[in-house]
Protein backbone atom coordinates (compact mmCIF):
# COMPACT_ATOMS: atom_id res chain seq x y z
CA UNK A 1 0.00 0.00 0.00
CA UNK A 2 3.05 2.67 0.72
CA UNK A 3 6.65 2.18 -0.46
CA UNK A 4 9.91 4.23 0.98
CA UNK A 5 13.05 4.56 -0.79
CA UNK A 6 16.06 6.70 -0.58
CA UNK A 7 16.83 9.09 -3.68
CA UNK A 8 20.21 11.23 -2.09
CA UNK A 9 18.52 13.76 0.40
CA UNK A 10 15.12 12.67 -0.34
CA UNK A 11 12.59 10.03 0.92
CA UNK A 12 10.20 9.21 -1.85
CA UNK A 13 7.10 7.86 0.04
CA UNK A 14 4.56 5.99 -3.04
CA UNK A 15 1.01 5.40 -2.50
CA UNK A 16 0.82 1.65 -4.47
CA UNK A 17 -2.75 0.81 -4.09
CA UNK A 18 -4.68 1.76 -7.35
CA UNK A 19 -6.73 4.71 -6.58
CA UNK A 20 -4.91 5.16 -3.48
CA UNK A 21 -8.44 5.37 -1.38
CA UNK A 22 -8.43 6.29 2.18
CA UNK A 23 -8.60 3.79 5.06
CA UNK A 24 -7.54 3.62 8.58
CA UNK A 25 -4.99 0.80 7.00
CA UNK A 26 -3.55 3.36 4.78
CA UNK A 27 -3.13 6.39 7.42
CA UNK A 28 -1.33 3.50 9.67
CA UNK A 29 1.14 3.13 6.85
CA UNK A 30 1.86 6.41 5.99
CA UNK A 31 2.62 7.46 9.62
CA UNK A 32 5.16 4.74 9.98
CA UNK A 33 6.52 5.44 7.05
CA UNK A 34 6.98 9.80 8.29
CA UNK A 35 8.22 7.90 11.54
CA UNK A 36 11.17 6.47 9.49
CA UNK A 37 11.76 9.75 7.29
CA UNK A 38 12.28 11.58 10.70
CA UNK A 39 14.54 9.17 12.06
CA UNK A 40 17.04 10.56 9.19
CA UNK A 41 19.85 12.90 10.09
CA UNK A 42 21.08 15.82 8.55
CA UNK A 43 19.82 17.77 5.40
CA UNK A 44 16.87 16.15 4.08
CA UNK A 45 13.55 16.01 2.35
CA UNK A 46 10.14 14.27 1.70
CA UNK A 47 8.42 13.50 -1.63
CA UNK A 48 5.05 11.73 -1.82
CA UNK A 49 4.29 10.50 -5.06
CA UNK A 50 1.41 7.45 -6.52
CA UNK A 51 2.41 4.37 -8.88
CA UNK A 52 -1.08 5.09 -10.45
CA UNK A 53 -0.56 6.88 -13.51
CA UNK A 54 -4.31 7.94 -13.32
CA UNK A 55 -4.98 8.79 -9.54
CA UNK A 56 -3.00 10.70 -6.76
CA UNK A 57 -5.20 9.83 -4.45
CA UNK A 58 -9.12 9.60 -5.06
CA UNK A 59 -10.19 10.22 -1.48
CA UNK A 60 -12.29 8.08 0.95
CA UNK A 61 -12.81 3.97 0.50
CA UNK A 62 -16.68 4.39 0.51
CA UNK A 63 -17.21 0.88 0.15
CA UNK A 64 -15.17 0.22 3.38
CA UNK A 65 -16.54 2.94 5.16
CA UNK A 66 -19.99 1.75 4.68
CA UNK A 67 -19.11 -1.78 4.87
CA UNK A 68 -19.91 -3.81 8.11
CA UNK A 69 -17.54 -6.84 9.77
CA UNK A 70 -14.09 -6.56 8.78
CA UNK A 71 -12.09 -5.75 6.77
CA UNK A 72 -8.67 -5.06 5.00
CA UNK A 73 -9.19 -1.14 5.49
CA UNK A 74 -8.92 -1.42 9.52
CA UNK A 75 -11.07 0.16 11.97
CA UNK A 76 -13.57 2.61 10.66
CA UNK A 77 -14.57 3.91 14.25
CA UNK A 78 -11.01 5.79 14.83
CA UNK A 79 -10.12 6.79 10.96
CA UNK A 80 -11.73 10.65 11.07
CA UNK A 81 -9.47 11.44 14.52
CA UNK A 82 -6.57 9.32 13.06
CA UNK A 83 -6.42 10.67 9.58
CA UNK A 84 -6.98 14.38 11.06
CA UNK A 85 -3.54 13.53 13.29
CA UNK A 86 -1.51 12.54 10.14
CA UNK A 87 -2.52 15.33 8.26
CA UNK A 88 -1.54 17.55 11.05
CA UNK A 89 1.41 15.92 11.42
CA UNK A 90 2.56 16.67 8.24
CA UNK A 91 2.03 20.46 7.73
CA UNK A 92 4.67 20.73 10.62
CA UNK A 93 6.60 18.27 9.29
CA UNK A 94 10.59 19.56 10.52
CA UNK A 95 11.91 18.83 6.73
CA UNK A 96 10.51 20.09 3.64
CA UNK A 97 7.63 18.29 2.39
CA UNK A 98 6.34 18.37 -1.70
CA UNK A 99 3.73 16.43 -3.55
CA UNK A 100 4.10 14.67 -6.93
CA UNK A 101 0.64 15.17 -7.94
CA UNK A 102 0.26 12.62 -11.25
CA UNK A 103 -3.13 12.59 -11.48
CA UNK A 104 -6.70 13.18 -9.52
CA UNK A 105 -6.65 14.05 -5.73
CA UNK A 106 -10.17 14.15 -4.79
CA UNK A 107 -11.14 14.92 -1.32
CA UNK A 108 -9.08 13.65 1.40
CA UNK A 109 -6.19 13.17 -1.59
CA UNK A 110 -6.46 16.87 -2.23
CA UNK A 111 -6.07 17.66 1.68
CA UNK A 112 -3.36 15.28 1.61
CA UNK A 113 -1.49 17.15 -1.65
CA UNK A 114 -2.42 20.47 0.24
CA UNK A 115 -0.60 19.26 3.67
CA UNK A 116 2.64 19.93 2.00
CA UNK A 117 4.95 22.71 1.51
CA UNK A 118 5.21 22.61 -2.20
CA UNK A 119 3.30 20.82 -4.93
CA UNK A 120 4.53 19.54 -8.62
CA UNK A 121 1.28 18.35 -10.72
CA UNK A 122 1.03 16.63 -13.84
CA UNK A 123 0.53 19.26 -16.81
CA UNK A 124 -1.93 17.62 -19.61
CA UNK A 125 -4.37 15.55 -17.01
CA UNK A 126 -5.27 15.14 -13.09
CA UNK A 127 -7.42 17.61 -11.17
CA UNK A 128 -7.83 18.45 -7.27
CA UNK A 129 -10.77 19.03 -6.33
CA UNK A 130 -13.33 18.64 -2.75
CA UNK A 131 -16.41 17.49 -3.84
CA UNK A 132 -18.10 17.53 -0.46
CA UNK A 133 -20.59 19.75 -1.29
CA UNK A 134 -22.07 17.54 -4.66
CA UNK A 135 -22.66 14.34 -2.01
CA UNK A 136 -24.25 16.60 0.34
CA UNK A 137 -20.90 17.05 2.61
CA UNK A 138 -20.62 19.96 4.67
CA UNK A 139 -17.04 20.43 5.47
CA UNK A 140 -15.61 20.45 9.09
CA UNK A 141 -14.30 23.27 10.60
CA UNK A 142 -10.46 21.86 11.03
CA UNK A 143 -10.70 21.04 7.35
CA UNK A 144 -11.88 24.12 6.25
CA UNK A 145 -8.90 25.64 8.27
CA UNK A 146 -6.78 23.70 6.07
CA UNK A 147 -8.61 25.07 2.53
CA UNK A 148 -8.42 28.62 4.06
CA UNK A 149 -5.09 28.70 4.78
CA UNK A 150 -3.95 26.70 2.05
CA UNK A 151 -5.59 28.42 -0.75
CA UNK A 152 -5.34 32.02 -2.07
CA UNK A 153 -8.92 33.81 -0.95
CA UNK A 154 -10.72 33.02 -4.33
CA UNK A 155 -9.54 29.50 -5.07
CA UNK A 156 -10.92 28.70 -1.55
CA UNK A 157 -14.30 29.80 -1.74
CA UNK A 158 -14.46 28.21 -5.64
CA UNK A 159 -12.92 25.06 -3.82
CA UNK A 160 -15.43 24.69 -0.41
CA UNK A 161 -18.30 26.17 -1.91
CA UNK A 162 -18.60 25.26 -5.02
CA UNK A 163 -16.15 21.88 -5.41
CA UNK A 164 -14.87 23.36 -8.39
CA UNK A 165 -12.19 20.84 -9.93
CA UNK A 166 -8.82 22.63 -10.54
CA UNK A 167 -7.00 21.33 -13.82
CA UNK A 168 -2.84 22.12 -13.21
CA UNK A 169 -3.10 24.97 -15.29
CA UNK A 170 -5.48 26.79 -13.09
CA UNK A 171 -4.23 25.05 -9.56
CA UNK A 172 -0.58 27.14 -11.24
CA UNK A 173 -2.20 30.25 -12.00
CA UNK A 174 -3.87 29.98 -8.79
CA UNK A 175 -0.93 29.61 -6.74
CA UNK A 176 -0.75 26.35 -4.88
CA UNK A 177 0.54 24.44 -7.48
CA UNK A 178 4.33 25.73 -7.52
CA UNK A 179 5.36 23.43 -11.01
CA UNK A 180 4.00 21.95 -13.88
CA UNK A 181 5.16 18.82 -15.37
CA UNK A 182 4.75 16.08 -18.29
CA UNK A 183 3.64 12.91 -16.79
CA UNK A 184 6.71 11.09 -16.80
CA UNK A 185 8.21 13.68 -14.82
CA UNK A 186 6.04 14.61 -12.28
CA UNK A 187 7.84 12.55 -9.46
CA UNK A 188 11.53 13.28 -10.77
CA UNK A 189 10.87 17.50 -11.08
CA UNK A 190 9.27 16.54 -7.47
CA UNK A 191 12.51 14.96 -6.18
CA UNK A 192 15.04 17.22 -7.91
CA UNK A 193 12.64 20.59 -6.51
CA UNK A 194 13.06 18.22 -2.99
CA UNK A 195 16.76 17.91 -3.19
CA UNK A 196 17.49 21.98 -3.65
CA UNK A 197 15.30 22.13 -0.47
CA UNK A 198 17.19 19.12 1.56
CA UNK A 199 19.53 22.12 3.24
CA UNK A 200 16.66 23.28 5.19
CA UNK A 201 15.79 20.00 6.76
CA UNK A 202 19.42 20.30 8.42
CA UNK A 203 18.04 22.75 11.54
CA UNK A 204 15.19 20.33 11.93
CA UNK A 205 13.99 22.12 14.90
CA UNK A 206 14.28 25.57 13.88
CA UNK A 207 12.03 24.08 10.58
CA UNK A 208 9.39 22.64 12.22
CA UNK A 209 9.15 25.96 14.75
CA UNK A 210 8.72 27.90 11.61
CA UNK A 211 5.76 25.84 10.83
CA UNK A 212 4.28 25.18 13.98
CA UNK A 213 4.16 28.93 14.02
CA UNK A 214 2.60 29.30 11.02
CA UNK A 215 -0.23 26.38 10.98
CA UNK A 216 -0.13 25.56 14.40
CA UNK A 217 -1.70 26.86 17.46
CA UNK A 218 -2.06 30.23 17.93
CA UNK A 219 -1.27 30.85 14.65
CA UNK A 220 1.24 33.98 13.90
CA UNK A 221 -0.48 34.83 10.25
CA UNK A 222 -3.42 35.53 11.91
CA UNK A 223 -3.50 34.96 16.00
CA UNK A 224 -5.75 32.50 15.95
CA UNK A 225 -5.76 28.69 16.06
CA UNK A 226 -4.37 27.17 12.25
CA UNK A 227 -5.08 24.04 10.35
CA UNK A 228 -2.39 22.00 12.14
CA UNK A 229 -3.55 22.61 15.47
CA UNK A 230 -7.36 22.54 14.27
CA UNK A 231 -6.75 18.99 12.84
CA UNK A 232 -4.63 17.66 15.23
CA UNK A 233 -7.44 18.27 17.91
CA UNK A 234 -10.18 18.25 15.99
CA UNK A 235 -12.84 16.86 18.45
CA UNK A 236 -12.79 20.10 19.98
CA UNK A 237 -14.44 21.72 17.01
CA UNK A 238 -18.42 21.00 16.44
CA UNK A 239 -19.41 18.58 13.26
CA UNK A 240 -20.89 20.31 10.64
CA UNK A 241 -24.41 18.64 10.92
CA UNK A 242 -26.25 16.33 7.89
CA UNK A 243 -28.89 17.21 5.68
CA UNK A 244 -30.95 15.38 3.40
Amino acid sequence: MVTLEQQGNVSVVTLDNGENRWTTTLVRELDNALDEVEATEGPHALVTASSDHKFFSNGLDLDWITSSGDHAGGDRRVFGDEAMKLFSRLITFPIPTIAAVNGHAFGAGFMWALCHDQRVMRRDRGMMCANEVEIGMAIPEPELALFHHKLPRHAFYETVQFAKRWTGEEAFSSGFVQELADEDEVTSNAVERAQELSRLGANRENFQWMKEHIWGSDAAINRTDGPAHMLHNNGDYPHPPRFG
